[in-house]
């Protein structure tokens, strides 16, 4: 138990590079961390370098794993399960792959011309951006490790009944035509074997696609949750998202819906809004519907499904993401 508090202390919430920042800040800026500029330099600093650490370890891991687990053979395992297994499966299988809503589609796109059920394939849509393994362990390193793994549960458990609701409701007409040109109808693929070096290539090309694309919505992540920890007076966000405002969860949920982020980006505001004292539910909310419904991701979706069956997506999600979020504030206690 003491080996795991150290580690989950050291390498996940990394207080060693905490102490090592404020020598810094305190030194080299004689700044003191608990005054506001001190303390905004402290947090900047700091969360963005624990973050880019984890995010390069975690997605290298991550990609390892993912190497194993190609389109073409998560088409092939999906396409073995029907029925609410197969939605538990496709929500299982999109926390091993891509890491926001946008690189999601294309293989949601792959899916449904691959015959697969249209039920499964939105299962794997809603757990892809929202639940993968880094979110894990991130989510671990700034709250704690019963935050972390009930907020992947209830996400997993939010995509199968999404998909699961969309299957039952025989939407396939709301799927544009061009889609089912090209149904295989059966899937039979055969799969190159990659050898030890190819999946270590694959791991490290992928940490510099995801660093690339990402290290903006960091650092902007990590500026803003810095202004909120240290200049946002607590009483003005506790009046807006505070647990008193009973329309908070429903604020924040939609706040998030419309902007486009990966977790690493929305990780830091969360927890300086915790820290403000909003909601557990209410940060959780914000973090699923940016991960989730962002705005791109749901322009690139229409293009694909007609707009009834868009707004039923977006609809159960909300809904799903606003009854999590009430849950989360009402047994908050059991967590923090």
């Amino acid at each position: 138990m003491r080996m795991f508090t150290w580690m989950n202390e050291q390498l996940l919430q990394m207080k060693w590079l905490y102490g090592l920042i404020q020598w810094f800040v305190e030194e080299v800026f004689d700044l003191n961390i608990t005054t506001r500029i001190g303390g905004s330099i402290h947090f900047f600093i700091y969360d963005t370098l624990k973050i880019f650490i984890l995010l390069g370890v975690l997605i290298f891991m991550i990609s390892y794993i993912q190497s194993y687990f190609p389109p073409e053979k998560t088409k092939k395992i999906l396409g073995k399960f029907n029925g609410i297994s197969g939605n538990i499966m496709g929500a299982l299988l999109g926390t091993v792959t891509p890491f926001c809503s946008c690189s999601s589609i294309p293989l949601f796109i792959g899916f449904t011309q691959a015959g697969l059920p249209i039920g499964v394939s939105f299962s794997f849509l809603i757990s892809s951006p929202l639940v993968d393994l880094a979110s894990v362990l991130l989510l671990a390193s700034i709250f704690n490790w019963s935050i972390a793994i009930t907020y992947v549960v209830v996400g997993i458990i939010l995509a199968v009944v999404g998909g699961t609701i969309i299957s039952r409701l025989k939407v396939e007409k709301y799927i544009e035509p061009f889609v089912f040109e090209h149904v295989e109808g059966k899937i039979d693929i055969t799969l190159p074997t990659l050898t030890k070096k190819d999946r270590f290539n694959y791991s490290k090309d992928q940490v510099n696609e995801i660093f690339i694309r990402v290290w903006k919505y960091v650092l902007l992540g990590v500026g803003i949750g810095a202004l909120i920890h240290n200049w946002v007076p607590a009483p003005i966000i506790s009046a807006v998202l505070g647990q008193e405002n009973v329309f908070s969860v429903l604020i924040a949920t939609l706040v998030g819906a419309p902007m486009y982020a990966d977790i690493f980006g929305t990780i830091p505001i969360s927890e300086a809004l915790l820290y403000k004292g909003v909601g557990l539910g209410t940060v959780l909310s914000f973090m699923m519907a940016v991960t989730t419904l962002s705005l791109p991701s749901l322009i690139m979706l229409k293009n694909v499904i007609k707009p009834r069956l868009l707004a039923l997506f977006v609809g159960i999600v909300i809904v799903g993401i606003i009854i999590i979020g009430y849950a989360f504030n009402i047994f908050s206690f059991l967590m923090l």
